[in-house]
């Protein structure tokens, strides 16, 4: 397999990893529509950066201890499934009644940086994102070619695809941000999408490896 024909492979199979719902898609969604789509951006930002981390240290052989190691792998899923289940629970017992501050009233959960902090952080303490770039990304290197060097280039290209999809949720929210910031609708998202977070932070919990 040629390096152009290792970047088509890994092109197609990571595009459709990218498209298929999950934890990251939800809170893009949710920031989108609660808080607008500037946070929203700093939140894929964020979500991006973790996958490249997690994507270096898989390339240069870091993140193989996660499949080596039980005890790393044990204290990462845990503390990964207690930050999600944290922000679930909150969600959870105090919905919003609105997300758009009004007069007087404090932004949403800081600035750019937090929002861009939550989205890293969110992908850092997921074990499962280690684990795949660590099985996924060793495939599409081709025989020849520098491992950490391509490896970095695939997370590389990784991003740019969830970058670009996470644009296209954004987008897609804009139009029904006023529907989505009705009091009722608010509650709904807010509980929705706790019930979102701590399902995945006991799924991460209770997976056996």
């Amino acid at each position: 397999m040629t390096p152009f024909q290792a970047l088509i492979a890994f092109g197609i199979a990571a595009g459709l990893l990218t498209i298929t719902p999950g934890l990251d898609t939800a809170l893009i969604l949710r920031t989108a529509a609660a808080e607008g789509w500037r946070r929203a951006a700093a939140v894929s930002v964020g979500i991006g950066l973790g996958c490249l981390v997690w994507g270096a240290a898989a390339a240069f052989g870091a993140g193989a201890l996660l499949v080596a190691s039980h005890a790393a792998y044990t204290i990462l899923k845990w503390a990964g499934a207690a930050y999600l289940v944290w922000l679930g629970v909150n969600l959870l017992r105090k919905p919003r009644e609105r997300f758009d501050a009004g007069a007087g009233e404090a932004p949403p959960s800081g600035g750019l940086g937090a929002a861009l902090a939550k989205g890293l952080w969110n992908n850092l303490l997921n074990p499962k994102v280690g684990v795949f770039y660590v099985s996924f990304l060793p495939q599409f290197i081709p025989t020849g070619a520098n491992p950490a060097a391509f490896g970095l280039l695939l997370a590389a290209t990784h991003v740019v695809m969830g970058l670009a999809w996470a644009g296209g949720l954004i987008l897609a929210t804009a139009p029904i941000a006023k529907a989505l910031r009705k009091p009722g609708v608010v509650r709904w998202l807010d509980r929705v999408t706790g019930g979102v977070f701590v399902a995945f932070g006991v799924r991460i919990a209770l997976e056996r490896r």
